[in-house]
């Protein structure tokens, strides 16, 4: 009889455990059906691109937007040809700190990615039990469990997978920084390396104008012993050697500090910097036709900051997820001596499984506040994006403005600088005739040596508006970011496949 009732009871409790589940089970589905999908995807939304580029200058101009399409997609070893620029790049791209930390947070993106991808797992815990218990100094009872459990948060909502696309997004952005940072690293090595080519030019340039002022002393030291030229012209003659002395030495030191700085780039210690010759470096200047607009998609930055719109997207669709209920499925299996009803030897197994749905019914406005930061955090995401894309398309115009600008005050220069050449020559030929021409010599040989240090830091200019060119138009960043494109298909492809099977 004891054994009837007892199997009565257990058959009771089956058939409340049952009736249980299946009120679980129908409030699940019940949710589902009433609750709106929460399995969005991001899709690009439209964003003002309209007259992003000013090109040229007012008059005169050479170069413009629609002439760049293929430049900013060339590989950088294609654009800087100098086999002494490209050691120290690829230098660079080895040791340089900045870009070093970038490829470490990629790499703690991708471990965050995959803890989000075994989020949808079930969790599992050991937690093993010993007791030994004596009443009144009887005989010890020793009672021992090894429990496993099992718990399983069913993402029937989307929860877990608008965390995970949150995470994907994440990660590219920071593929994207690293790229930004390898692009603004080879764009400033450039500049350097071409910075100390164009002052060791200037210095040559100064030198000659030393010896030719330096002369000109001579010549009006030995004009006043024959008592043709006052001392006054000695003393100017004289102030203007050293004025060019001057700027010789000013030269050098900035020579040192650019060396310095290119070598803080290179990950190493100061220290001189092997170059080449500005007259004898080449940069492309001829450029095929394209949209300017696609070239933007290129850029590490405008990529980034819609990767981190993106994300933001996914935090709302997250936050949305909160307001629904969750459904927790968990087990347990434990191998104990304990049956409850008293202590059993050799142990038995003891097997249960709970499932409970959570709906939130009042969390202190919480979870409106969470989804309403969330939407306002998507609208900053949006402006960043499309403020980087009018910053990207300015510094395009900027580029393509110093080019042309550069380009057409050289050739000015050019011209002046063949005047005052043969102002000097003219001047020096009439030395020894009147007073006023050694102030004209010295006037025409201050004006000559100017007029070339111009020059050589308009051409500087020109060449660095290429560099700046290719920078904001992507950097040859184009083929990783045809991949990150494939990783971002393929993420949504991943994340279409895990909501049929939800």
């Amino acid at each position: 009889m004891r054994i009837s009732r007892r199997r009565v009871k257990l058959n009771k409790e089956n058939t409340v455990m049952k009736k249980s589940n299946m009120i679980v089970i129908g409030l699940a589905v019940l949710a589902l059906a009433g609750c709106k999908s929460l399995y969005g995807t991001y899709t690009r939304p439209d964003v003002n691109a309209r007259g992003i580029f000013r090109d040229g200058v007012s008059r005169g101009d050479t170069l413009t937007a629609k002439d760049t399409a293929s430049f900013g997609n060339m590989p950088w070893r294609s654009v800087f040809t100098d086999p002494l620029l490209q050691n120290l790049i690829e230098r660079a791209l080895h040791n340089n700190p900045d870009l070093l930390n970038a490829a470490v947070n990629v790499q703690i993106a991708e471990t965050q990615l995959k803890a989000a991808k075994l989020a949808f797992l079930p969790g599992f815990t050991l937690t093993p039990k010993g007791t030994i218990s004596s009443w009144d100094g009887n005989k010890a009872s020793k009672i021992y469990s090894l429990p496993v459990n099992a718990s399983w948060d069913a993402d029937i909502f989307g929860t877990l997978t608008a965390s995970k696309r949150s995470t994907q997004m994440a990660l590219l952005e920071r593929k994207d920084y690293q790229v930004g940072v390898q692009t603004q690293l080879i764009e400033n090595i450039a500049n350097l390396y071409y910075t100390l080519e164009m002052l060791d030019k200037q210095v040559k340039m100064v030198d000659d104008m030393a010896g030719l002022t330096k002369s000109t002393w001579d010549i009006m030291k030995a004009e006043k012993e024959l008592g043709r030229v006052r001392s006054t012209g000695v003393e100017s003659a004289e102030a203007n050697y050293y004025s060019v002395l001057a700027q010789k030495t000013d030269l050098l030191r900035q020579i040192r500090e650019t060396e310095n700085s290119l070598s803080i780039l290179l990950g190493e210690p100061a220290h001189s910097i092997p170059r080449g010759q500005l007259d004898h470096e080449s940069l492309p200047s001829e450029f095929s036709t394209g949209i300017g607009i696609q070239l933007l998609r290129n850029r590490a930055d405008v990529h980034a900051e819609e990767m981190a719109l993106a994300g933001c997207f996914y935090n709302v669709e997250e936050a949305r997820s909160r307001f629904y209920p969750v459904l927790n499925i968990s087990a347990s299996g434990a191998f104990t001596n304990s049956s409850g009803l008293g202590i059993v030897n050799p142990g038995k197994w003891l097997l249960s499984a709970v499932g409970s749905l959570t709906q939130p019914i009042f969390m202190k406005g919480q979870l409106v506040a969470g989804l309403k930061v969330a939407k306002d955090q998507y609208q900053i995401a949006f402006n960043n994006w499309q403020n980087a894309i009018l910053k990207a398309g300015s510094e395009v115009s900027n580029a393509l403005v110093l080019y042309n600008s550069s380009a057409e005050k050289g050739a000015i220069e050019a011209k002046q600088i063949e005047v005052l050449k043969k102002n000097v020559e003219d001047t020096r030929a009439l030395m020894g005739q009147s007073n006023t021409t050694y102030l004209e010599v010295i006037q025409a040989q201050s004006s000559l040596l100017n007029v070339e240090l111009s020059k050589v830091a308009d051409d500087f200019y020109k060449m660095q508006a290429v560099v700046d060119l290719y920078s904001a138009l992507g950097g040859g960043s184009g083929e990783l970011y045809m991949a990150n494109e494939q990783a971002e298909v393929q993420a949504a492809d991943s994340a279409r496949v895990s909501k049929i099977k939800h």
